[in-house]
Protein backbone atom coordinates (compact mmCIF):
# COMPACT_ATOMS: atom_id res chain seq x y z
CA UNK A 1 0.00 0.00 0.00
CA UNK A 2 0.80 3.68 -0.65
CA UNK A 3 0.68 4.32 3.13
CA UNK A 4 3.40 1.99 4.04
CA UNK A 5 5.91 3.12 1.19
CA UNK A 6 5.91 6.59 2.52
CA UNK A 7 5.80 5.10 6.05
CA UNK A 8 9.15 3.34 5.07
CA UNK A 9 10.62 5.83 3.27
CA UNK A 10 9.70 8.33 6.22
CA UNK A 11 11.64 5.69 8.49
CA UNK A 12 14.73 6.01 6.57
CA UNK A 13 15.31 9.98 7.05
CA UNK A 14 15.76 9.29 11.13
CA UNK A 15 15.24 12.65 12.06
CA UNK A 16 11.67 12.71 10.20
CA UNK A 17 10.92 8.97 11.30
CA UNK A 18 11.97 10.25 15.25
CA UNK A 19 10.51 13.56 15.35
CA UNK A 20 7.24 14.61 15.54
CA UNK A 21 7.23 15.16 12.34
CA UNK A 22 7.02 11.60 12.06
CA UNK A 23 4.03 10.92 14.83
CA UNK A 24 1.92 13.56 12.97
CA UNK A 25 2.21 12.08 9.17
CA UNK A 26 1.95 8.69 10.92
CA UNK A 27 -0.91 9.51 12.55
CA UNK A 28 -2.70 10.95 9.46
CA UNK A 29 -1.33 8.02 7.13
CA UNK A 30 -2.83 5.63 9.08
CA UNK A 31 -5.70 6.59 10.76
CA UNK A 32 -5.10 4.96 14.24
CA UNK A 33 -7.36 3.66 16.72
CA UNK A 34 -8.47 5.56 20.11
CA UNK A 35 -9.57 4.48 22.90
CA UNK A 36 -12.39 4.87 25.39
CA UNK A 37 -12.60 5.94 28.79
CA UNK A 38 -12.67 2.19 29.75
CA UNK A 39 -10.80 0.33 27.37
CA UNK A 40 -8.51 -0.46 30.29
CA UNK A 41 -11.49 -1.07 33.23
CA UNK A 42 -10.44 -3.94 35.16
CA UNK A 43 -6.80 -4.16 34.58
CA UNK A 44 -4.09 -3.86 36.55
CA UNK A 45 -0.76 -2.36 35.13
CA UNK A 46 2.88 -1.96 36.68
CA UNK A 47 5.16 1.19 35.17
CA UNK A 48 8.13 1.93 36.82
CA UNK A 49 9.55 5.31 36.72
CA UNK A 50 6.10 6.86 36.82
CA UNK A 51 7.10 10.55 38.61
CA UNK A 52 8.47 12.07 35.30
CA UNK A 53 8.68 12.22 31.44
CA UNK A 54 7.62 9.57 29.21
CA UNK A 55 6.80 7.94 32.65
CA UNK A 56 4.73 10.32 34.03
CA UNK A 57 3.06 10.61 30.54
CA UNK A 58 2.40 7.00 30.38
CA UNK A 59 0.79 6.61 33.54
CA UNK A 60 -1.37 9.33 32.88
CA UNK A 61 -2.51 8.10 29.77
CA UNK A 62 -2.99 4.48 31.04
CA UNK A 63 -4.52 5.90 34.37
CA UNK A 64 -7.60 7.86 32.06
CA UNK A 65 -8.46 4.38 30.65
CA UNK A 66 -9.34 2.89 33.79
CA UNK A 67 -6.52 0.53 34.85
CA UNK A 68 -5.49 0.25 38.24
CA UNK A 69 -1.46 1.07 37.94
CA UNK A 70 0.96 0.07 40.25
CA UNK A 71 3.39 3.42 40.62
CA UNK A 72 7.15 1.72 41.36
CA UNK A 73 9.62 4.18 41.55
CA UNK A 74 12.41 4.69 44.46
CA UNK A 75 11.15 8.23 45.80
CA UNK A 76 8.66 7.79 47.91
CA UNK A 77 7.59 11.30 48.50
CA UNK A 78 7.04 11.60 44.27
CA UNK A 79 5.50 8.75 44.21
CA UNK A 80 3.12 9.84 46.80
CA UNK A 81 2.61 13.16 44.58
CA UNK A 82 1.57 11.33 41.62
CA UNK A 83 -0.85 8.91 43.38
CA UNK A 84 -2.91 11.92 45.21
CA UNK A 85 -2.98 13.72 42.01
CA UNK A 86 -4.41 10.54 39.80
CA UNK A 87 -6.67 9.87 43.06
CA UNK A 88 -8.06 13.57 43.12
CA UNK A 89 -8.44 13.66 38.95
CA UNK A 90 -10.21 9.98 38.66
CA UNK A 91 -11.70 10.02 42.16
CA UNK A 92 -11.11 6.47 42.69
CA UNK A 93 -8.23 4.74 44.53
CA UNK A 94 -6.48 2.33 42.23
CA UNK A 95 -2.80 3.64 42.34
CA UNK A 96 -1.00 1.98 45.05
CA UNK A 97 2.92 3.21 45.38
CA UNK A 98 5.66 0.61 45.35
CA UNK A 99 9.17 1.59 46.90
CA UNK A 100 12.07 -0.23 44.48
CA UNK A 101 15.34 1.13 43.05
CA UNK A 102 16.07 -0.89 40.01
CA UNK A 103 19.79 -0.66 40.58
CA UNK A 104 19.57 -2.85 43.82
CA UNK A 105 18.26 -6.67 43.69
CA UNK A 106 17.46 -6.16 47.17
CA UNK A 107 15.09 -3.52 46.86
CA UNK A 108 13.55 -5.41 43.72
CA UNK A 109 12.61 -8.60 45.64
CA UNK A 110 11.03 -6.60 48.62
CA UNK A 111 9.49 -5.08 46.23
CA UNK A 112 8.53 -7.87 43.98
CA UNK A 113 7.22 -9.44 47.35
CA UNK A 114 4.92 -6.76 48.48
CA UNK A 115 3.23 -6.75 44.82
CA UNK A 116 2.83 -10.87 44.70
CA UNK A 117 1.10 -10.28 48.29
CA UNK A 118 -1.65 -7.61 46.80
CA UNK A 119 -2.33 -8.13 43.89
CA UNK A 120 -4.19 -11.22 42.42
CA UNK A 121 -3.26 -10.15 38.58
CA UNK A 122 -0.95 -8.09 36.22
CA UNK A 123 -2.04 -7.43 32.81
CA UNK A 124 0.86 -5.46 31.95
CA UNK A 125 4.39 -4.50 33.05
CA UNK A 126 6.19 -1.15 31.34
CA UNK A 127 9.59 -1.24 31.67
CA UNK A 128 10.33 2.73 31.53
CA UNK A 129 13.10 3.78 34.74
CA UNK A 130 16.06 5.15 32.89
CA UNK A 131 18.75 7.51 34.11
CA UNK A 132 22.49 8.08 31.96
CA UNK A 133 25.54 7.92 34.62
CA UNK A 134 27.79 11.07 33.35
CA UNK A 135 31.12 8.48 35.27
CA UNK A 136 31.37 4.76 36.21
CA UNK A 137 30.31 3.56 38.97
CA UNK A 138 28.75 0.29 40.58
CA UNK A 139 25.54 -0.11 41.82
CA UNK A 140 24.83 -1.56 45.46
CA UNK A 141 25.28 -5.51 43.73
CA UNK A 142 29.05 -4.52 42.30
CA UNK A 143 27.29 -4.09 39.04
CA UNK A 144 28.11 -0.94 36.56
CA UNK A 145 25.01 1.17 37.00
CA UNK A 146 23.84 1.91 33.56
CA UNK A 147 23.56 -2.28 33.10
CA UNK A 148 21.96 -2.96 36.64
CA UNK A 149 19.13 -0.50 36.34
CA UNK A 150 18.38 -0.53 32.30
CA UNK A 151 18.99 -4.60 32.01
CA UNK A 152 19.52 -6.17 35.19
CA UNK A 153 16.82 -5.03 37.29
CA UNK A 154 14.08 -5.11 35.07
CA UNK A 155 14.46 -8.61 34.19
CA UNK A 156 14.93 -9.65 37.80
CA UNK A 157 11.35 -8.26 38.62
CA UNK A 158 10.17 -9.35 35.91
CA UNK A 159 11.42 -13.16 36.77
CA UNK A 160 9.73 -12.31 40.10
CA UNK A 161 6.43 -10.95 38.95
CA UNK A 162 6.27 -13.87 35.95
CA UNK A 163 3.68 -15.66 37.96
CA UNK A 164 1.08 -13.01 38.02
CA UNK A 165 2.18 -12.17 34.46
CA UNK A 166 1.00 -16.25 33.30
CA UNK A 167 -2.04 -15.99 35.34
CA UNK A 168 -3.68 -13.20 33.91
CA UNK A 169 -4.59 -14.02 30.12
CA UNK A 170 -2.97 -11.68 27.62
CA UNK A 171 -0.83 -10.35 29.88
CA UNK A 172 2.38 -8.38 28.45
CA UNK A 173 5.62 -6.53 29.41
CA UNK A 174 6.50 -3.43 27.05
CA UNK A 175 10.38 -1.94 27.44
CA UNK A 176 10.62 1.60 26.52
CA UNK A 177 13.74 1.80 24.65
CA UNK A 178 16.39 4.27 23.25
CA UNK A 179 16.83 5.43 19.76
CA UNK A 180 20.66 5.97 21.11
CA UNK A 181 20.62 1.81 21.35
CA UNK A 182 20.90 1.80 17.73
CA UNK A 183 23.72 3.24 17.58
CA UNK A 184 25.78 0.55 19.90
CA UNK A 185 27.18 -2.97 19.54
CA UNK A 186 26.69 -4.99 22.63
CA UNK A 187 30.63 -6.00 23.80
CA UNK A 188 29.68 -9.17 25.68
CA UNK A 189 32.83 -10.01 26.85
CA UNK A 190 32.84 -6.29 28.65
CA UNK A 191 28.95 -5.92 29.87
CA UNK A 192 30.09 -3.92 32.75
CA UNK A 193 32.62 -1.39 31.04
CA UNK A 194 35.53 -3.11 33.72
CA UNK A 195 38.38 -3.38 30.64
CA UNK A 196 37.17 -0.17 28.49
CA UNK A 197 36.83 1.81 32.06
CA UNK A 198 39.03 4.54 30.88
CA UNK A 199 36.82 4.30 27.84
CA UNK A 200 33.38 4.91 29.64
CA UNK A 201 30.37 7.23 28.23
CA UNK A 202 27.53 7.75 30.12
CA UNK A 203 25.44 8.15 26.84
CA UNK A 204 27.08 4.88 25.27
CA UNK A 205 26.88 3.23 28.51
CA UNK A 206 23.01 3.75 28.11
CA UNK A 207 22.65 2.78 24.64
CA UNK A 208 24.10 -0.25 25.33
CA UNK A 209 22.30 -0.88 28.34
CA UNK A 210 19.16 -0.64 26.08
CA UNK A 211 20.94 -2.68 23.50
CA UNK A 212 20.87 -5.27 26.30
CA UNK A 213 17.23 -4.82 27.08
CA UNK A 214 15.88 -5.12 23.46
CA UNK A 215 18.00 -8.13 22.91
CA UNK A 216 16.17 -9.32 26.42
CA UNK A 217 13.08 -8.89 25.09
CA UNK A 218 13.21 -10.96 22.13
CA UNK A 219 14.99 -13.56 24.25
CA UNK A 220 12.01 -13.99 26.35
CA UNK A 221 9.95 -13.63 23.43
CA UNK A 222 11.38 -16.63 22.10
CA UNK A 223 11.42 -18.68 25.33
CA UNK A 224 7.83 -18.35 25.82
CA UNK A 225 5.60 -20.40 24.06
CA UNK A 226 2.60 -18.82 22.09
CA UNK A 227 -0.39 -17.58 23.83
CA UNK A 228 1.83 -16.84 26.81
CA UNK A 229 3.19 -13.54 28.38
CA UNK A 230 3.87 -11.51 25.20
CA UNK A 231 7.07 -9.37 25.26
CA UNK A 232 7.78 -6.42 23.16
CA UNK A 233 9.89 -3.00 23.02
CA UNK A 234 8.66 0.35 22.12
CA UNK A 235 10.51 3.29 20.78
CA UNK A 236 9.26 6.80 21.92
CA UNK A 237 11.28 8.94 18.97
CA UNK A 238 13.06 11.95 20.19
CA UNK A 239 10.82 13.47 23.25
CA UNK A 240 11.31 16.61 25.05
CA UNK A 241 11.20 15.46 28.54
CA UNK A 242 13.19 16.85 31.60
CA UNK A 243 15.85 13.77 31.49
CA UNK A 244 16.67 14.37 28.26
CA UNK A 245 17.37 18.15 28.84
CA UNK A 246 19.53 17.14 32.00
CA UNK A 247 21.04 14.48 29.71
CA UNK A 248 21.90 15.30 26.23
CA UNK A 249 21.88 19.70 26.37
CA UNK A 250 23.39 20.16 23.03
CA UNK A 251 20.90 17.68 21.35
CA UNK A 252 17.79 19.17 23.47
CA UNK A 253 18.21 22.66 22.14
CA UNK A 254 19.15 21.77 18.89
CA UNK A 255 16.37 19.98 18.57
CA UNK A 256 14.03 21.18 20.63
CA UNK A 257 11.39 22.83 18.25
CA UNK A 258 11.05 19.11 16.18
CA UNK A 259 10.91 17.27 19.64
CA UNK A 260 8.30 14.83 20.03
CA UNK A 261 5.66 16.13 23.41
CA UNK A 262 6.09 13.21 26.40
CA UNK A 263 1.84 12.25 25.32
CA UNK A 264 3.34 11.93 21.40
CA UNK A 265 6.41 9.98 22.57
CA UNK A 266 4.43 7.34 24.84
CA UNK A 267 1.32 6.94 21.82
CA UNK A 268 2.45 3.40 20.73
CA UNK A 269 3.29 2.28 24.63
CA UNK A 270 -0.40 3.07 25.39
CA UNK A 271 -1.59 1.37 22.22
CA UNK A 272 0.38 -1.76 23.03
CA UNK A 273 -1.39 -1.57 26.51
CA UNK A 274 -4.78 -1.05 25.69
CA UNK A 275 -5.29 -3.15 21.90
CA UNK A 276 -5.43 -6.82 22.62
CA UNK A 277 -4.40 -7.24 19.08
CA UNK A 278 -1.28 -4.93 19.42
CA UNK A 279 2.43 -6.79 19.42
CA UNK A 280 1.75 -10.00 17.94
CA UNK A 281 3.76 -11.44 16.96
CA UNK A 282 5.27 -10.62 19.89
CA UNK A 283 9.31 -10.27 20.69
CA UNK A 284 8.89 -7.13 18.63
CA UNK A 285 10.23 -3.45 18.13
CA UNK A 286 7.95 -0.63 18.00
CA UNK A 287 7.63 3.03 16.90
CA UNK A 288 4.44 4.80 15.66
CA UNK A 289 2.12 1.53 16.00
CA UNK A 290 4.63 0.15 13.22
CA UNK A 291 7.50 -2.51 13.78
CA UNK A 292 10.57 -1.40 12.83
CA UNK A 293 13.92 -2.92 12.46
CA UNK A 294 16.52 -4.09 15.51
CA UNK A 295 19.44 -2.93 13.93
CA UNK A 296 20.68 -0.04 11.33
CA UNK A 297 24.37 -0.50 11.26
CA UNK A 298 25.35 -4.18 10.56
CA UNK A 299 27.77 -3.89 13.12
CA UNK A 300 25.36 -3.87 16.08
CA UNK A 301 23.72 -6.86 15.26
CA UNK A 302 23.30 -9.33 17.59
CA UNK A 303 22.47 -13.32 17.07
CA UNK A 304 20.61 -16.02 18.51
CA UNK A 305 24.10 -17.14 19.80
CA UNK A 306 24.60 -13.93 21.26
CA UNK A 307 20.94 -13.36 22.48
CA UNK A 308 21.91 -16.37 24.49
CA UNK A 309 25.03 -15.67 26.03
CA UNK A 310 23.46 -12.24 26.91
CA UNK A 311 20.69 -14.40 28.71
CA UNK A 312 23.00 -16.32 30.59
CA UNK A 313 25.00 -13.50 31.84
CA UNK A 314 21.78 -11.71 33.09
CA UNK A 315 20.64 -14.76 35.16
CA UNK A 316 23.55 -15.22 36.62
CA UNK A 317 24.21 -11.26 37.79
CA UNK A 318 20.32 -11.20 38.44
CA UNK A 319 20.69 -13.43 41.24
CA UNK A 320 17.87 -15.54 40.51
CA UNK A 321 16.66 -18.88 38.46
CA UNK A 322 16.15 -18.82 35.03
CA UNK A 323 12.58 -18.08 34.62
CA UNK A 324 12.95 -19.23 30.47
CA UNK A 325 15.52 -22.17 29.89
CA UNK A 326 15.83 -22.16 26.49
CA UNK A 327 13.27 -24.47 24.93
CA UNK A 328 15.30 -24.54 21.75
CA UNK A 329 19.30 -24.85 22.03
CA UNK A 330 19.88 -23.77 18.00
CA UNK A 331 17.53 -20.69 18.84
CA UNK A 332 15.73 -19.18 15.80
Amino acid sequence: MLDDVLDDLLELTVVGSFTRIGYAIRRRLHDWKTFGPDALRGTTVLVTGPTSGLGRAATDEIAALGARVILVGRNVDKLTGVADELRERHHENRFPIVEADLGSLASIRAAAERILAAEDRLDALVDNAGAIFPERHVGPDGIEASLALLAVGPFALTARVLPLLEGTPGSRVIGVTSGGMYTQALDLDDLQWERSATEYSGAKAYARAKRAQVTLAREWARRTAPGGVRFNVMHPGWADTPGLAEMLPGFHRFMGPVLRTPAEGIDTLVWLVADPDAGLPDGRLFLDRRERPFDRIPSTRVDANDRRRLWEAIVDLAGVPDPRPSPDPAGR
